[in-house]
């Protein structure tokens, strides 16, 4: 498949996300039992994946969104920014941070360190793919979809400069991506 003249290939199926997303929502229900979680997808790649995985955990919670972004086109800029703000009160709350990518790890640091200064009661991390060097950090996830390389990925949400973001599929990039 070809977007905006960049090859990709299908890298896995629906079936399998769904596979994927149906298992981690068992390990969070079980994880928060008789808890009642704040679920916090961060936006805009997680929005398919939250909306799968809220719709199948069976423990009582909330969901609200944040958006932070420190990538610019296909690459990370390294500096965290801030594009919509929470609007309620986070303290003593369990959160579960949902994020579709975990690239480096820098942009999940900085979050948990502005939401740890909120009073949260506890702060989880629940990400669809986690690539190699995010592996490297202290803030790592608990729950875990995927591990996969440094290759760039595309479908259920995650867009290459914008597009193929209702993909139903994951597809991964073929070669190298040209500059935006």
């Amino acid at each position: 498949m070809k977007i905006k003249d960049v090859e990709f290939r299908k890298f896995a199926s629906s079936e399998k996300i769904a596979d994927k997303v149906a298992l981690l929502a068992k390990q969070i229900d079980e994880d928060y039992k008789g808890k009642n979680p704040l679920f916090l997808p961060i936006l805009n790649g997680s929005f398919i994946f939250a909306a799968d995985l809220t719709r199948s955990i069976k423990t009582p919670c909330r969901i609200t969104f944040v958006k932070h972004s420190s990538m610019q086109g296909a690459s990370s800029t390294g500096q965290l920014k801030t594009l919509i703000g929470l609007q309620e009160s986070l303290f003593n709350q369990d959160l579960i941070l949902v994020e579709d990518v975990m690239s480096t790890g820098l942009t999940l640091i900085k979050v948990l360190e502005e939401l740890q200064s909120l009073g949260t009661k506890s702060v989880e991390i629940v990400t669809l793919f986690r690539k190699t060097k995010a592996r490297e950090h202290t803030v790592q996830p608990k729950y875990i979809g995927f591990e996969i390389e440094e290759e760039f990925i595309l479908g259920y949400g995650l867009d290459y400069d914008g597009w193929g973001r209702n993909l139903p599929d994951i597809y991964k990039c073929v070669g190298q991506l040209p500059p935006l």
